[in-house]
């Protein structure tokens, strides 16, 4: 899990550091002026190259919590007629953490998230009708149903919501962390997976490790991870290994299937999204008898 925002907030203080709204970042200016030898038309050619990889990324339909950042997404075969639905953390969820082995479903909730817009401005209020699914078992993902629609959503403020990719991710990937708590993108690649991820009681299955340019800060968890190339959401962040300790919580070790252990200092992670397209059906709701769902269930 990530640090305690009170923490985060000193820590942004002491460092100065900014959290002014965000848009997608352009291609790497600086880089391009570094190679003096290049010629113009060079450098026009690599911005223009750079340019699609990160016009999919920008803020737009993340949202911000009392304490976390999260989407609202859809999946590949959600109607726009279907309830909204609303991607953060296991941790995040407002009841408090859920237990080892403790699975969550069809809980009542009247939580609201600050809808925003492409450059960070918050455009609308939108609220939950329940937890429709929360764990931390395998995985660390709250799932909420919101009480509007896809369509009242994107004619009422003009936001889409993000598609959640139903495949695995692959390394290498360029990666977005989209925060709405902090209005804040963080770009980076997949630098691989993690086996099994253990953080204090808890173990997850299959993690992303991000390379250390994504350097996360409490707040950020229940982020999209959204591939820059098709702006899909791959994962969600969820922690990071902040003070070099071993398996500890705020310190996520490695296991890897023979059981070894390892850590990164400084290395941050998230949760894989991609089974659980499977889990909701028709109208957007959860069924996780449903063939090909693989989440823990009750």
């Amino acid at each position: 899990m990530r640090k305690p925002l009170v923490a985060a907030l000193f820590a942004l203080v002491i460092t100065g550091a900014g959290v002014a709204p965000a848009v997608a970042a352009p291609a790497p200016a600086a880089a391009a002026s570094s190679s003096t030898s290049a010629s113009a038309s060079a450098v026009k050619a690599d911005t223009k190259a750079a340019a699609p990889t990160l016009q999919a990324v920008s803020l737009a339909g993340t949202v911000a919590l009392s304490n976390c950042s999260g989407s609202v997404i859809r999946f590949p075969n959600s109607a726009d007629s279907d309830p909204a639905l609303v991607l953060s953390n296991g941790h995040c969820l407002e009841t408090g953490f859920p237990e080892p082995g403790e699975v969550i479903v069809d809980q009542a909730s009247s939580r609201t998230f600050g809808l925003l817009n492409s450059a960070g401005t918050r455009v609308a209020t939108l609220r939950a009708g329940k937890v429709a699914y929360s764990t931390m078992t395998d995985t660390d993902i709250t799932i909420y149903q919101l009480t509007s629609t896809y369509t009242t959503i994107k004619n009422s403020y003009g936001i889409s919501a993000l598609t959640v990719q139903d495949t695995h991710p692959t390394v290498g990937t360029a990666i977005t962390v989209a925060s709405g708590y902090w209005k804040r993108l963080y770009n980076c690649s997949i630098d691989g997976f993690a086996y099994r991820l253990k953080e204090g009681d808890w173990t997850w299955k299959d993690s992303i490790r991000y390379t250390s340019a994504c350097n996360t800060i409490g707040g950020t968890s229940g982020s999209p991870v959204i591939d820059q190339s098709t702006g899909k959401v791959v994962a969600v962040n969820n922690t990071g290994n902040e003070d070099g300790e071993t398996c500890t919580v705020n310190n996520p070790c490695e296991v890897d299937a023979s059981g070894n252990v390892t850590i990164h200092p400084g290395i941050n992670y998230a949760e894989e999204t991609y089974q659980i397209p499977a889990c909701f059906t028709t109208g957007n709701k959860l069924n996780l008898s449903a063939s090909g769902c693989t989440l823990p269930k009750p």
